[in-house]
C-alpha cells in the first residue's frame, strides 16, 4: 500500500506528464507548506526537473536563510529573486490602499514571478495551500492562489505536519509559527484570530458532519463566516450565461 508521500507524488507525476510539462516551479519561502511541496516535488521529478524559486520582498532574513537550507537538504538550486524593487515600484505607481491590499501585492508579485519561470521553461505552478487555508479563504486571491497543482490541497494543517516529519522535512521549519510573509512579525494565526489546532478541529467536526457543541459556539459561527466570505475564492469567475441569443436581446 503507497504511503500519503507516495500517493502524492504519483498524482503529481501524472498530471505533469498529462500536460507534457518538463518539471515543476515551487516558491520557497522557508515555511513548512512550500518545505513539503517541494520535498515531495524533489522526491517525485528529480532535483533537476524542480526550481525552487525564494521571492523575498523586504522579507525576514530568517526566512530566507530557512528556504536555503531546505533547497541544499533536498537538492536542489534555488534561484533567488529579491522583489523589493518592484514591491517599491508598484507602491509609487498605485494610489493608496489599505495594509491588506499593499500586503497582497507581495504574493501577486511571486505569482507573476512564478509564471515566468514556468512559462520560459516549460513548467508547472505547484502550490503550497492546504485544506485549511483553502476552506477558510487564507491565502491571496491571485497571488499564492494562483497555481495550476495544489498537492496539500486535501489535507488539514496539522496532517501537513505530520507528513513533513515523515519526510524528513528540518524541526526547525515544522516548528517555526506559520506566516504569509505579508509583512515584518506577522503570523496566520494573529491575522485569523484563531489556532491552526482550533481552526482545523472546527473544520473536522464542520467536514464530517459532527457535532460542534464541543466547541466555543461564538469560535464555530467565526469559522463558518471565514467559508462562507471566501467562497469565491474557490471557484472560477461566475459567467453570465445567456437565455437567448444575442440576437433576440436588446443591447442597451
Amino acid at each position: 500500500m503507497a504511503t500519503l508521500a507516495e500517493a502524492i507524488e504519483r498524482w503529481m507525476r501524472e498530471r505533469i506528464e498529462s500536460a507534457r510539462a518538463r518539471g515543476v516551479a515551487v516558491g520557497l519561502s522557508g515555511g513548512i507548506d512550500s518545505a513539503v511541496v517541494a520535498t515531495l516535488a524533489a522526491r517525485a521529478f528529480g532535483r533537476d526537473r524542480v526550481t525552487g524559486v525564494i521571492m523575498p520582498a523586504y522579507s525576514q532574513q530568517t526566512d530566507i536563510d530557512d528556504a536555503h537550507m531546505l533547497a541544499e537538504q533536498i537538492g536542489i538550486r534555488p534561484l533567488e529573486i529579491d522583489l523589493s524593487q518592484p514591491f517599491d515600484s508598484m507602491l509609487r505607481t498605485l494610489p493608496d490602499g489599505t495594509e491588506l491590499a499593499v500586503a497582497n501585492i507581495k504574493p501577486r508579485l511571486r505569482m507573476i514571478t512564478l509564471y515566468h519561470i514556468a512559462n520560459t521553461n516549460g513548467l508547472m505552478v505547484v502550490g503550497t495551500g492546504n485544506r485549511t487555508e483553502l476552506m477558510v479563504g487564507y491565502f491571496t486571491k491571485h497571488g499564492d492562489g494562483g497555481v495550476d497543482l495544489l498537492p496539500l490541497g486535501s489535507l488539514y494543517k496539522h496532517q501537513v505536519r505530520q507528513l513533513a516529519r515523515g519526510i524528513g522535512v528540518p524541526e526547525r521549519i515544522i516548528d517555526r509559527p506559520p506566516s504569509a510573509g505579508l509583512w515584518a512579525g506577522q503570523t496566520d494565526e494573529e491575522e485569523m484570530g484563531i489556532t491552526y489546532e482550533e481552526l482545523d478541529g472546527i473544520l473536522e467536526a464542520l467536514d464530517s458532519g459532527i457535532d460542534t457543541s464541543g466547541f466555543d459556539p461564538e469560535t464555530v459561527k467565526q469559522v463558518r463566516e471565514m467559508v462562507a466570505r471566501s467562497s469565491h475564492k474557490r471557484s472560477m469567475p461566475p459567467v453570465f450565461e445567456l437565455s437567448k441569443p444575442v440576437s433576440m436581446l436588446e443591447m442597451a
